[in-house]
C-alpha cells in the first residue's frame, strides 16, 4: 500500500479519541467510516464531529465549504463488515484493554481486504502483541494521536517486531497528509516516547508527596515555575485523568518491573474515584475548592533535582534501547506535552553529572529500582550530555531562532518555537540579538526579513510562566532591558527590515513587529498588547514605539484595553503596511524585503538614522518602562494574572 493509494479510512471507536481522529481524517479529504458497537455511541461520536467542525468554521479556522465536505465524508456505521469493507487503513481507538483489542482485530481480519493496514491508537500497550492477533502482523503499527487530535500536532508511529518498512513509511506519510508531525518510535516499548517520559515523572511527583518530602503545592510550583513546564505535575494529572496515568503505569510496572511501581497516592485516588477535572476532584478540588491554583513562589531546588534526575534517567533508557535518537525524543515531548524544551535539552542544561549523583544518592538511601542509573544516562554523562560536549551554537546554529538566506541580499530570521506559538523566552531574546549581529556583519546581506515558524503565530508574546518565575524586580528589569535592546537592534538596523505576520502577533511579538520598517500580515492575523490582563505593562518597548506608528491615542487604546484586533483594523490604522491572503505571506513578505534590499544602501541607512533621530526622547521612556516592569513583576496582581492564564476566570486585581 502506497500513501497515494489511501482513499478510505475506518476509525474503530467513536469516543473522544476516535471521533477526534475521524474528524482529522475528514478534514484532510479522506472518506471516513466511524464505527462503534451500537447506534447510540456512533451517532454521539458523529454529532461531536459535526459540533467541532461548526466551531472551527465559526472561528474562521476552516471555510464553510470545507466544513460541509468534512461532515459529508464521515459515515457512521455499526456493522463491522460494512465498516471495513474495501477500506485502506483501519485506525483502532477503542478501550485500552489488551484482550478486547485482540478480539476486535480478529474480527476485523476476517472482513478487511488483504491490502488494508492496521494502526492502533493505544497509548502504551504492546504493538507486537496486538499485531499477532491479526492475519497480517507485518501490516500493523502504532499510530498514537494526542488529545484533542484536532489541535495536537504529534503522532507517534510505532514499529512492532513484525512491522515492515513499507507500513511504517506509509503511515508516516499518512500522518503528514493529516497535517500532523509524525515521530518514529523504532522499538515497541511500554509508553513509547511521550508517556515513557511523562508517566514516570508524574509517579515520582506522587512519591515525593507520599513520602512527606514536599507538598503538592511545592511540587507543582517547582514543575511549573522552576523547570518551566506548561502545567504542574499534579495539575497535569488532573487534566489528563488520574486513572489514565495509573493504568499506563500499571502496564509499565507489569512489563518493566519495580522502577515503575505505582505510588500508593495514585492508587488511592483511583479507588476513591477522584480522577481529576472529569470527576470534579483529584489532586485539586474543582467543585468545592479553587481548582489548580499553583503558587509561583514555592519551588524547591531539591524537588527540581529529583524530578529532573528521573527525567534524565528515562531519557537515557530510551536511548539505551534505541527507541529514538535524542532529537526525536525532544521533538516528541515538545509536541505531545507542549513543553518549551525537550527532556534532553532540559537535562543537559542542568548537568547530567549532578543528576546521576542525585539518582545514586536516592538509590543508596532507598534501594528502589526507579533510582538505578541507566546505562544510557551514564554514557550520555560521560560524553558531556545527551547532545554531547561543547555543542554550543556556532555561527547560525541556534535553538530558538534560525537564519536562512531565501533570496540574494536578504537575511531571514525565523522565530523557531512553533509548538509554543513562538513565545519569547530569554534564550530567544539573546539569540535574536546575536542573529541580527550576524546579518549586520554579513556584507552580502542588505535587507532583513523576520517571520515566525508555523502558521499559528508570528509570536504570541512572552513566555508568561517563565517570566512569573523571575519575581525578583532586579532580574525583571534586566529582562525588560534585554528585550528592549534586542528588539531595538531591528529598529536601528542600517538595513531595511520587514516582518511577515501570520496568526497571533501579541505582546512581546507585537513589540518586535513594531520595530520593523514595514509589516506584511495575513488576513487571519490577530494583534494586541494583552499585558494589562496580567497586571503588567508592555516591557519590550511597547509603551514607547507603538505611539510613533499609530499616535498616542491609538497606542493607549491597544495597551489599556488589552483587546485583540483583527488584521483589517490594524491595516486601516496603519500598523500593517500590506494585507495579503493567508497563503501568500511568504512570497509577499520576501518580495518586499528583496525590493527594499535592492535599493541604495547608504541612502537607506542615513534616511533611517534621520527618522530615528527626529523622535522624542525614547531612551528616557524605555528606561522608565524597564523600571516599571521590574516593579510590577513582583506584585500580587501579576501573580493573580498569571494564575488565571489557563482558566476561564477573569483576574481580580487589587492594586498590590
Amino acid at each position: 500500500m502506497q500513501p497515494e493509494d489511501i482513499e478510505t479510512i475506518t476509525v474503530l471507536g467513536a469516543g473522544t479519541m476516535g471521533h477526534g481522529i475521524a474528524e482529522v481524517a475528514a478534514l484532510a479529504g479522506y472518506d471516513v467510516r466511524l464505527r462503534d458497537i451500537n447506534e447510540e455511541l456512533v451517532e454521539e461520536g458523529y454529532d461531536q464531529i459535526e459540533w467541532s467542525l461548526n466551531k472551527l468554521a465559526e472561528k474562521d479556522r476552516i471555510s464553510e465549504d470545507l466544513r460541509d465536505e468534512a461532515v459529508d465524508s464521515v459515515t457512521p456505521v455499526v456493522e463491522m463488515s460494512e465498516a471495513v469493507d474495501e477500506t485502506d487503513v483501519v485506525i483502532e481507538a477503542i478501550v485500552e484493554n489488551m484482550d478486547i483489542k485482540k478480539d476486535v482485530y480478529e474480527e476485523v481480519s476476517e472482513h478487511c481486504p488483504d491490502h488494508t493496514i492496521f494502526a492502533s491508537n493505544t497509548s502504551s500497550l504492546s504493538i507486537t502483541e496486538l499485531s499477532e492477533a491479526t492475519d497480517r502482523p507485518e501490516q500493523f503499527c502504532g499510530m498514537h494521536f494526542f488529545n484533542p487530535p484536532v489541535r495536537m500536532d504529534l503522532v507517534e508511529v510505532i514499529r512492532g517486531e513484525h512491522t515492515d518498512d513499507e507500513t511504517m513509511d506509509t503511515i508516516e506519510a499518512l500522518a503528514e497528509a493529516l497535517d500532523k508531525k509524525p515521530v518514529r518510535v523504532r522499538k515497541d516499548v511500554p509508553g513509547f516516547i511521550v508517556n515513557r517520559i511523562l508517566v514516570p515523572l508524574m509517579n515520582e511527583a506522587c512519591w515525593i508527596v507520599e513520602e512527606g518530602d514536599a507538598t503538592i503545592a511545592e511540587v507543582d510550583s517547582t514543575t511549573k515555575y522552576d523547570i518551566g513546564l506548561p502545567m504542574g505535575a499534579f495539575e497535569l494529572g488532573d487534566q489528563v485523568g488520574i486513572d489514565v496515568t495509573y493504568h499506563v503505569l500499571e502496564y509499565m510496572h507489569e512489563v518493566l518491573g519495580e522502577p515503575y511501581e505505582p505510588c500508593p497516592l495514585l492508587e488511592e485516588k483511583v479507588e476513591s474515584e477522584d480522577l481529576g477535572r472529569k470527576t470534579g476532584a483529584g489532586f485539586y478540588d474543582y467543585e468545592d475548592g479553587d481548582g489548580a491554583e499553583v503558587p509561583a513562589d514555592e519551588s524547591r531546588e531539591d524537588v527540581r533535582d529529583r524530578l529532573n534526575a528521573v527525567l534524565a534517567n528515562e531519557t537515557g533508557k530510551l536511548l539505551e534501547a534505541e527507541v529514538a535518537p535524542i532529537e526525536d525524543i525532544d521533538e516528541a515531548v515538545k509536541l505531545g506535552g507542549r513543553w518549551p524544551d525537550g527532556p534532553g535539552k532540559i537535562c543537559d542544561d542542568t548537568g547530567l553529572d549532578s543528576l546521576v549523583q542525585t539518582l545514586e544518592a536516592h538509590h543508596e538511601e532507598t534501594g528502589h529500582g526507579r533510582y538505578e542509573v541507566s546505562d544510557g544516562l551514564r554514557e550520555a554523562a560521560e560524553e558531556g550530555g545527551f547532545y554531547g560536549a561543547d555543542e554550543e551554537s556556532e555561527g547560525h546554529d541556534f535553538e530558538n531562532v534560525r537564519i536562512e538566506y531565501p533570496e540574494e541580499m536578504v537575511g531571514h530570521i525565523v522565530l523557531d518555537r512553533p509548538h509554543q506559538l513562538n513565545t519569547v523566552n530569554l534564550e530567544m531574546i539573546e539569540e535574536f540579538s546575536a542573529a541580527i549581529d550576524v546579518l549586520e556583519d554579513d556584507d552580502d546581506v542588505r535587507g532583513v526579513l523576520v517571520t515566525g515558524a508555523g502558521d499559528r503565530a508570528f509570536s504570541a508574546g512572552a513566555d508568561a510562566m517563565g517570566m512569573a518565575s523571575k519575581a525578583n524586580p532586579i532580574d525583571a528589569v534586566e529582562l525588560s532591558r534585554a528585550g528592549q535592546d534586542a528588539w531595538g537592534k531591528l529598529e536601528s538596523s542600517s538595513m531595511p527590515t520587514v516582518v511577515g505576520i501570520d496568526g497571533y502577533c501579541l505582546g512581546g511579538g507585537m513589540e518586535l513587529a513594531t520595530c520593523a520598517d514595514m509589516r506584511v500580515a495575513t488576513e487571519r492575523s490577530t494583534f494586541g498588547q494583552p499585558e494589562f490582563n496580567l497586571g503588567l505593562l508592555p516591557g519590550w518597548g511597547g509603551t514607547q514605539r507603538l505611539k510613533h506608528l499609530l499616535g498616542e491615542s491609538r497606542a493607549k487604546e491597544i495597551i489599556f484595553t488589552a483587546d485583540h484586533y483583527d488584521a483589517e483594523t490594524m491595516h486601516d490604522w496603519g500598523f500593517v503596511n500590506r494585507l495579503v491572503d493567508n497563503d501568500d505571506l511568504e512570497s509577499a513578505a520576501l518580495e518586499l524585503a528583496a525590493d527594499l534590499a535592492a535599493g541604495p544602501p547608504l541612502a537607506m541607512e542615513y534616511a533611517k538614522k534621520a527618522m530615528l533621530a527626529g523622535r522624542d526622547d525614547t531612551e528616557a521612556g524605555l528606561e522608565t518602562e524597564a523600571f516599571a516592569f521590574g516593579h510590577l513583576i513582583a506584585t500580587e496582581d501579576v501573580m493573580e494574572g498569571v494564575s488565571k492564564i489557563q482558566s476561564d476566570e477573569d483576574p481580580e486585581f487589587e492594586g498590590k
